[in-house]
């Protein structure tokens, strides 16, 4: 295959050895010598794993995926949040070490230990932040954030991008000789990390794509993302922007594909969203245009990077918890609200509670015929739900009409539901929906109570085009939990499938295999679920329920 075609179809950031003498062959024969071959272990071995990955006594944070001989290789930085499971030297509630799993189905793990450990408090890496993993010049390469919160006390920058080197992705050697950091006469030198690493074929040289602000404009816009060149891996000549649209505060973990004629670029907005979003371009030059839906995901999903394994390109993100394991926490220092429990000092805290760190989640992303991309559910997931579980749907409230055809719901000027059995702690739910002219409301119902009061709704709204996530009870004058909205286009008498994964406290949906939404179920532990109209008229066919 040639390089030109292997780069497209595979990952933009991944390269082939060029046929010239490997840069850092010193480097491969000393790993070669030292390490020998590590024992991994199965997920779950020693004990019952989440079905959507976290290790165990942690959470999953900013994934960097790569694809290799079959399989995905999964960096990440675990999120420890207990002291008495909390390994040695990792820190509480902040980026430490990276560790890594595999896996060929995002179904079964194999979990590979820590791989990159961080350093000490007088080191730059002193955590290891986000990065990226490339395969180039006969070894594979870690580019990563070194970040010592301490060092701008010291007069130091806080962050460095650095770099480590490996012959088989499981053992590393850093190289602090190739550290480098922002140019101060154009970049804040404390805001420097998350780098991304490709070949550009074009210009014939590596490019980084690194997260930064500017030294001048409006605080909460300084945002951007930095461009940075190398010929060799090791020098790097720092730039001007390669985009700075002025809109958020930074644009975290870059990345960067090609799909046909088209360039995406994707980031995470850390300002009053928090949510992956991704641009389109016929250049890397530019202009980076918005299309109409320009995220992959809503609030709870966070940090998403793709990789491709020549055919398919994925999306792998995390599904954060709450820190006080409730629905609709309205904690926001900013906003003077207080939380409802003494939140650790570095916790960076959104408006709803949400944690940094959570369950791995993969989207499989879909170029539609315009360009824009969407997200399904990646079929490996799919088919692993695949024992089914009886049930028979009931009356619940309101006109209900149930026939071998599926449930007819016809309430014009009210609301109608049909309850149908309890709903396993792990399970996927799905069901097609079809629904009259001018109703305002239909989905499905998770953890119904027997008495109908309470419950999760997951409601299509064809007047607003939208899908949202809505609790009831919920507080006061909220309409539904913030950032749990996602559009899509519904038109009546036009069929649109919902599937439903559940997993404990962790929820997932995909409506009409395009349109996606994360989100988390906590005050309501256990219950029914069920088919319910607001307003209007609804025929649900081919519900089914199923478990792994």
């Amino acid at each position: 295959m040639k390089r030109r075609d292997f780069l497209q179809s595979v990952t933009a950031a991944s390269v082939l050895y060029s046929g010239k003498e490997p840069a850092f062959s010193n480097i491969g024969n000393f790993l070669a010598e030292q390490f020998p071959v590590r024992r991994d272990s199965t997920a779950g071995a020693s004990h019952v794993r989440d079905f959507f990955y976290r290790p165990e006594n942690a959470w999953t944070a900013d994934v960097q995926p790569f694809y290799k001989d079959g399989k995905f290789w999964l960096f990440f930085s675990p999120a420890w949040r207990d002291a008495s499971n909390c390994p040695k030297g990792e820190p509480l509630y902040w980026p430490g070490s990276w560790y890594l799993i595999s896996t060929e189905d995002f179904v079964h793990f194999t979990e590979h230990g820590q791989v990159l450990p961080r350093g000490n408090r007088n080191q730059q890496d002193f955590g290891c932040f986000a990065g990226s993993v490339i395969e180039a010049e006969g070894l594979y390469h870690i580019y990563f954030a070194g970040n010592n919160r301490y060092f701008p006390k010291e007069g130091k920058p806080r962050d460095g991008i650095m770099h480590a080197a490996s012959h088989d992705l499981l053992h590393w050697v850093k190289i602090p000789d190739d550290t480098f950091y922002a140019a101060p006469g154009i970049y804040d030198i404390n805001d420097w990390r998350d780098p991304f690493v490709f070949w550009n074929e074009e210009a014939r040289e590596y490019w980084m794509l690194v997260v930064a602000r500017l030294k001048a404009g409006p605080a909460r816009r300084r945002g951007c993302t930095a461009l940075c060149t190398s010929r060799d891996l090791k020098k790097w000549d720092v730039r001007e922007p390669f985009w700075a649209p002025g809109l958020y505060f930074d644009h975290e973990c870059p990345d960067l594909f090609r799909m046909g004629d088209l360039w995406y670029l994707v980031f995470s907005e850390f300002s009053e969203q928090h949510r992956t979003h991704y641009r389109m371009s016929r250049s890397l030059k530019g202009p980076w245009l918005a299309p109409e839906n320009d995220s992959f995901d809503g609030r709870a999903y966070y940090a998403a990077k793709t990789a491709s394994d020549g055919h398919r390109r994925f999306a792998f993100g995390w599904n954060p918890s709450r820190y006080d394991k409730i629905d609709y926490l309205r904690s926001n220092r900013d906003s003077g609200f207080s939380p409802c429990k003494p939140y650790p000092s570095n916790i960076e805290l959104g408006p709803s509670g949400w944690d940094w760190g959570g369950n791995l989640v993969v989207h499989e992303i879909i170029q539609e015929t315009d360009g824009t991309l969407s997200v399904k559910v990646p079929d490996s997931v799919d088919r692993a739900f695949s024992q089914d579980v009886a049930f028979q749907f009931q009356n619940g409230t309101g006109p209900v009409e149930i026939s071998t055809e599926g449930i007819h719901l016809d309430a014009p000027g009210g609301f109608a539901c049909s309850p149908s059995g309890a709903m396993p702690l792990r399970c996927k739910i799905e069901t097609t929906v079809v629904f009259e002219k001018n109703t305002r409301g239909c989905g499905l119902m998770l953890r119904v109570s027997d008495d109908l009061d309470s419950a999760y709704y997951i409601r299509l709204e064809p007047l607003r085009n939208r899908l949202v996530f809505d609790t009831w009870p919920r507080p006061g004058d909220l309409p539904f939990d913030v950032g749990m909205e996602r559009p899509i286009t519904l038109l009546p008498h036009t069929s649109i499938d919902l599937k439903v994964f559940v997993d404990d406290t962790v929820c997932v949906i995909y409506a009409d295999n395009r349109v996606a939404l994360n989100t988390r179920l906590y005050d309501l532990k256990h219950g029914r679920w069920g088919v319910f109209v607001n307003e209007g008229s609804v025929k649900f066919h081919n519900s089914r329920i199923s478990t792994l």
